[in-house]
């Protein structure tokens, strides 16, 4: 059976988190589903891989523009989540960033319960998947053997600094994500070596400038070439062969970090029953419903006859879905739809009034 087609036990867990949506994705939005929940007093809390909210717009193309959000006939992807971020942040929404979600279940209350891979529990009312293309899967660099390090010596994400705490770190890529955490673990390294296949960046020009500057105080090493080879034993690096045009140069490390950008997958949505249409997940067009009750798709993981994958679209999605929200958290009580323009309640709650 998977794990939403039948009631099961409750966990009972003394850390739990209680909510009344989990919005599970930080893309635009998931973002703007905050927004329109908050009008009507729900609370929630985003899950998210990445380590910053945003989705698709941060992590692949921060700095690219986009022509048809309404009344912006120019923003850029930052500049989008920034204007969400502002949007929602009367609402203070809980985010827990750099987790996937490993289980969702529905407890024999008719609530539902999501575990997380940092083994964490909430508990709440409402399910919103809000996850774009599926989960973000890093992509393997095309280096001979390098399975038998992951998870070990090579990671593709940080998820607690500390554990780079007095490494010899290799940071392999030219993004934003490699730029970042060149900048945030060079202070805990023992030493730190950022490699990229050219001098030229693709990240933030003040994140490239602040790098070079702590290469000129030899506070950092920064090589051109790429990495070719791996050494080491029972998964721990002891270096690693970077090709550059003078020849192949051995750089010691004990930990690894290669970003070299993310491939999108449905991942454990796939398991979870719901029903699919070409791996996409199959909602109505009233609330944006999922197969099982209480369970919202909304945004580019939903399908639909003539579903348009626009973030226009997902935001309208995210206003009808928050009705139906509203009545499954709040039983009995009377929606009242309001105008932000003309509700002085509402106005209230976002600061303005």
């Amino acid at each position: 059976m998977s794990a939403t087609s039948q009631a099961t036990e409750s966990k009972i867990m003394p850390d739990a988190i209680e909510t009344d949506v989990v919005i599970i994705g930080a893309g635009p939005v998931g973002l703007f589903a905050v927004f329109e929940l908050g009008l009507y007093d729900l609370k929630c809390h985003l899950i998210d891989i990445l380590d910053r909210p945003g989705g698709q717009c941060a992590e692949l193309y921060p700095e690219k523009p986009i022509y048809d959000i309404p009344a912006w006939p120019e923003i850029s992807g930052a500049g989008l989540v920034d204007k969400l971020m502002e949007q929602i942040r009367p609402f203070e929404p809980q985010f827990h960033l750099n987790r996937m979600v490993t289980a969702l279940r529905k407890t024999e209350e008719g609530s539902f319960e999501i575990e997380t891979d940092e083994d964490q529990l909430f508990r709440c009312n409402v399910v919103i998947i809000a996850a774009g293309g599926g989960s973000f899967q890093p992509k393997r660099p095309p280096i001979p053997g390098i399975e038998a390090y992951e998870g070990k010596s090579v990671f593709y994400s940080v998820r607690r600094m500390e554990e780079f705490r007095d490494q010899d770190l290799l940071i392999v890529g030219g993004g934003d994500s490699a730029l970042d955490w060149t900048l945030n673990l060079q202070p805990v390294a023992r030493s730190l070596t950022l490699v990229h296949r050219r001098p030229e960046f693709r990240a933030a020009p003040d994140s490239v400038n602040k790098m070079f500057a702590l290469h000129e105080r030899n506070e950092l090493g920064f090589q051109v070439g790429q990495v070719t080879a791996l050494k080491g034993a029972d998964g721990q690096l002891t270096a690693a062969t970077i090709k550059t045009s003078d020849g192949p140069v051995d750089l010691p490390c004990t930990r690894l970090l290669p970003f070299f950008g993310l491939t999108m997958k449905l991942g454990p949505v796939a398991e979870w029953g719901l029903n699919l249409h070409e791996n996409l997940i199959v909602v109505d067009t009233e609330k944006f419903e999922t197969s099982t009750p209480g369970i919202f798709a909304i945004g580019d993981i939903n399908w639909y006859p003539g579903k348009l994958k626009l973030i226009l679209s997902g935001f309208h999605e995210a206003a009808l879905m928050t009705q139906a929200a509203k009545r499954i958290v709040s039983p009995g009580e009377r929606v009242v739809f309001q105008y932000t323009t003309s509700s002085t309640s509402l106005q209230k709650k976002l600061g303005v009034a």
